[in-house]
């Protein structure tokens, strides 16, 4: 029976470090002009990743703080703080589910609604600007990983 490979039996070559390096740099790239655009629209980058998972749910997934936290890789305590923040400047509401009214379901309101369209807007023209760089990395990054597993 083989043993499976732990990470130090593997070699990784400098085009594969210069190949992760330019991946990340694109990610953090695109990252930080998320981060910038958030902060000029005066709220932080977690609540307006917040406003994007509830508006951007899959078809049939309730906005439920569990589901929205987990969609964040957040704990439910910090979602319910984003939360409360959103709701104290108006962007976000709760209410009660229908078929179970113990259910919090969280919406964007009508200014939560302008406030994400407008950073959804800029997002969209920066991933027209850079995303083609950023799609030439990942490319270049999983064409290493398809070799690999080929044993080129």
């Amino acid at each position: 029976m083989q043993e499976a490979q732990t990470t130090t039996d593997v070699d990784i070559s400098v085009k594969q470090y210069r190949l992760l390096a330019e991946f990340r740099y694109r990610i953090r790239e695109f990252l930080h002009f998320s981060e910038q655009s958030s902060r000029e629209q005066g709220i932080e980058p977690q609540q307006h990743q917040l406003m994007l998972a509830i508006k951007g749910l899959p078809a049939g997934v309730r906005p439920t703080i569990s589901v929205l936290a987990s969609r964040l890789c957040i704990r439910h305590h910090s979602a319910v703080e984003l939360i409360n923040r959103l709701a104290d400047r108006g962007a976000i509401a709760r209410r009660a589910g229908e078929a179970d009214r113990r259910e919090v379901l969280v919406e964007l309101t009508p200014e939560g609604e302008t406030l994400l369209q407008k950073l959804s807007l800029l997002h969209w023209q920066q991933l027209e600007a850079s995303g083609p760089e950023l799609a030439h990395a990942l490319n270049n990054v999983l064409r290493r990983v398809d070799e690999a597993k080929v044993g080129v």
